[in-house]
Parts: C-alpha cells; structure tokens; sequence
C-alpha cells in the first residue's frame, strides 16, 4: 500500500512526507516554537533548512535519474527523520548535513562531464564549510578524491581545484576573525571532539532502531555494491560516490561525541537513494512493505519499550 503511493514521482507525495516531518518537527523542539523570540525564530530556521533538505534530495535524485520516476528517496528520507528525530534538533548538524548534501549533488552531477573544474571547486568548498560548522564533515573530503579518480580526465588542474575550494573557505575564515574578533584563528573554529563511548546506545529503543538501521543498510547496500556494473556506465562512478558517502557517514557516527541518534544524519541521503534503488526493482510487493513498515513502526515500539 505505501509504496504503491510513492512508486511514481508526484507533487502530493512531497506534501504527504513534508507534513509527516514538520509533525515530527513540532514534537521534536516543541519547547522551542514556545519560547523568547530568538528560539522560535531558530526553530523556524530549522524546519526551513529540513524543508530544503527534502526538496534538495528529491531535486538530486530526479536530475540525476539516480533511480526511476518514483519517490522511493524522498519516502526513505521522511521516515528516517521519524527513526532518529532528534537530528532536527541541532542547527549546527542541520546546516553541516545540507553542505554536504550540496557538495554531494555537485560531485553526482559530474557524469555530465560539464563544468568539471567548476563543480569540483565546489564540492571542495561546501565540505570544508560544512567542517566549520561540524568537524568530522571533513572526512567527505575523500569523496573528492574518489570523484577526481573518475572525472581527472589525466587533466592536473583538476585536482588543484577542489584545494582552492578549501583555500577560499580558509581566506573567508580567515577574514571574518580578524573583522569581527581581530584574531586569524580561534580554537572554537575547529571543535576535534571524538567518542567512542557507546553506552547513550544502551537502551532498548536505541538497540531496536540501530538494529533495524543497519540490517536495512546492509542488506541494501550488498546489493547496491553487487548490482552497480549492471547500472548505466555512466552513471557508475555517481553510484560508487553514493555508496561510499554512506560509509563515510556511519564512520562519523561511529566518532561523533554526542551520540543521541542525530550523528546518524549524514547518512540519510545517501542511503535513501540506496533504499530507493533496492525498493524498485523487488519484485514481492510484501517484502518491500516489510522494510518500509519496519522503518515507520520502529519508533513507535521504541516508544513503547
């Protein structure tokens, strides 16, 4: 029944999983929108940027024809808002993920072989932003690298490029210290905080989401690597770029300090597109309502345990 409603790409389906979110969105900082002015005004801020972050990911997917014309993604992208809520709740996360998802769109796009050198600048400088906001948002720096094996074009500018990106960000750094605290460099501009202490997950309900989390990355994953020879050849290396960002991001969840499930963030695009790939071509409708109930419904038990 679910995916029968998102198995073609339709305006209403954006509607549907955009209120789903925003209703996610109120009970996440419900105590914000009912506070000073300053709280709500960041909460609204908030749900904007969680807005884009739908239409952005709906916008990659289609441009790209990274799956069929469905709304797989988008359903997948929803509902893992619905497992891990509390990703909505930190500005800084928030603002770091839709960067990253800028620098991802930019270094997906690069199969078109237009505007190389343009779109590789870009990535570098989003990531590198996204850092300021989020250290460990660094390490999707390597996506860059993956993309430069692919799109080099044995041109050496080409992998100048995305350093300039990071120089720029540097210089506008740089810049706005000595303007606004008259200092090059503050300690506070890049937080190196890491963890591996993992007793936050030492709960029923963590264990029940990261259990169903990872059995449905896996599982579709395995897939995803097995089947890419057989996508269109030249859209393999966006594939590659996709599958790899998913273990960069469980690689920054697994080091995040603050593990409340919103580290889980930077995982959401990429494995949405994952998802969606592996829904549509399953040919047992029960079995792709099996993954979709099972992400809708386990937030629900978790409450209950």
């Amino acid at each position: 029944m679910i995916t029968r409603i998102f198995s073609k790409s339709k305006p209403i389906n954006f509607i549907i999983v955009a209120v789903y979110v925003s209703l996610l969105f109120v009970i996440t900082n419900y105590t914000s929108l009912f506070s000073d002015l300053n709280s709500v005004l960041t909460t609204l801020f908030k749900w904007a940027i969680t807005m884009f972050l739908l239409f952005l990911l709906d916008f990659i997917v289609s441009k790209n024809k990274l799956s069929k014309r469905n709304s797989y993604a988008l359903m997948t992208f929803g509902l893992l808002f619905g497992l891990f809520p509390e990703a909505m709740a930190h500005l800084d996360l928030l603002l770091a993920n839709l960067f990253i998802v800028f620098a991802l769109r930019r270094l997906i796009s690069l199969h078109s072989n237009l505007y190389i050198k343009k779109k590789l600048f870009d990535a570098g400088f989003w990531i590198v932003l996204a850092s300021l906001f989020y250290f460990w948002a660094i390490l999707f720096f390597a996506l860059v690298i993956v993309a430069l094996i692919y799109h080099s074009q044995n041109d050496f500018k080409n992998v100048i490029i995305p350093f300039i990106g990071v120089a720029t960000v540097a210089i506008l750094l740089v810049a706005y210290n000595i303007v606004v605290y008259d200092e090059y460099i503050r300690p506070s501009n890049f937080k190196r905080y890491a963890s591996l202490d993992f007793t936050a997950y030492d709960s029923k309900e963590s264990i029940l989401k990261l259990t169903i989390l990872f059995t449905a990355l896996i599982w579709t994953l395995i897939y995803f690597f097995k089947n890419i020879p057989d996508k269109n050849k030249k859209l393999k290396p966006s594939y590659f770029l996709i599958s790899w960002a998913s273990v960069i991001a469980i690689l920054i969840a697994v080091i995040a300090p603050v593990k409340n499930g919103s580290e889980f963030l930077f995982l959401f695009a990429p494995f949405s597109i994952i998802m969606a790939n592996y829904i549509e071509v399953i040919s047992e409708r029960w079995f792709k309502e099996v993954f979709i109930v099972l992400l809708l419904i386990t937030p629900i038990i978790g409450l209950l345990l």
